[in-house]
């Protein structure tokens, strides 16, 4: 298969299905740069290090570098993404089902987002992904189970390595400066919480956006006869795309996903905020060296809750958590319903 981005360009112009379902991939990277990575850079704006605006292009930026420099280093994230189902031989219907599962991420993304809830697009993947297979095998022959647990293991581990790992760096940071000048270690913080947004940013395009560049890649494959990606490098020019439109989604904003996560559930001061970036940051790089797909919302949030629990218990606000927990366990039977129906109906009608 001709892995050229001039082949790519006259793919999209003859076959109205891959135009489709390219416009909807990239429309879900979009949305989750809209709706995933203000979780990045939450604290920094609501511990006043840096304003919304200049946050968010930071956060853009860094965005982009994740995703371009991440994949190059190991793709192996986008690999298992992409081997989680499989949508049978008939890669036509293969196709349809695919624009099905990423129509129903976008449907489900928008309408959290507009309660100013942050969503898990790890979890409206999975659950798009997972509805639109068992929707064309009738059943869950289509599920490889084995890649399938690893994206549960990641998910699992993103929020319990996210607490502890947050306890940790603030516990470290509150016995190291305990003894220090407030004023002094505060401008250090500032700084310093900066460089953790970037990080935070960094790895969420190096998580986020290699989940959906192997989605892109297999919907390229199917509109080629190509079952599988499986072997086959992704191409640069495709990081690029993916990189841009994730990077131009962030700087839409997402003043009401800041909000929620970095005020409502902990009143976070300027070296807390810098411990849950840190903290999170280092989750995810560990996480995407090793090939693991994790959830960047719940590696972020578990990471505050860290640092709040370094304090007191009582310094989270559980009603937010409680929320948070409610919205993405609905995400798995909503997205997948969602997308098992306009799997069928578009296979249907197509």
């Amino acid at each position: 298969m001709d892995h050229s981005f001039v082949a790519f360009l006259q793919g999209i112009v003859s076959n109205p299905v891959l135009l489709i379902t390219v416009t909807l991939t990239l429309g879900v990277i979009f949305v989750n740069g809209w709706t995933d990575a203000p979780n990045a850079i939450a604290t920094c704006v609501t511990t006043r290090c840096m304003g919304t605006r200049s946050a968010i292009w930071m956060s853009a930026i860094f965005n982009f570098l994740g995703v371009f420099v991440m994949t190059q280093i190991n793709s192996s994230v986008a690999s298992t993404i992409s081997n989680m189902v499989d949508f049978g031989g008939n890669t036509h219907e293969a196709l349809i089902a695919l624009c099905a599962a990423l129509f129903s991420i976008v449907v489900y993304s928008v309408g959290a987002s507009y309660f100013g809830i942050p969503t898990s697009e790890s979890h409206s993947l999975i659950a798009g992904l997972t509805g639109a297979a068992i929707a064309i095998h009738d059943g869950v022959n289509g599920i490889n189970m084995a890649e399938w647990a690893k994206v549960l293991y990641g998910l699992a581990l993103s929020l319990i390595l996210g607490f502890v790992t947050g306890w940790v760096v603030c516990k470290l940071v509150s016995v190291i400066c305990g003894n220090m000048d407030r004023r002094k270690t505060n401008r250090f913080f500032k700084g310093a919480q900066i460089f953790g947004a970037a990080a935070m940013s960094f790895m969420h395009g190096a998580q986020d956006g290699q989940k959906f560049i192997g989605v892109l890649f297999l919907g390229i494959a199917f509109a080629n006869g190509q079952g599988d990606v499986s072997g086959v490098s992704i191409p640069v020019w495709l990081m690029l795309i993916c990189s841009v439109i994730m990077a131009a989604g962030t700087s839409v904003g997402g003043e009401k996903i800041i909000k929620s996560v970095g005020m409502d559930m902990v009143k976070l001061e300027v070296y807390q905020g810098f411990s849950a970036d840190l903290a999170a940051a280092f989750c995810l790089l560990y996480s995407s060296l090793f090939g693991i797909p994790v959830s960047t919302t719940h590696t972020k949030t578990s990471a505050i809750m860290g640092v709040g629990a370094v304090r007191r218990l009582s310094a989270i606000n559980l009603g937010v958590v409680k929320e948070m927990m409610l919205t993405w366990i609905f995400t798995f039977p909503g997205c997948g319903l969602i997308s098992f129906v306009m799997a069928k109906l578009f296979i249907m009608i197509f």
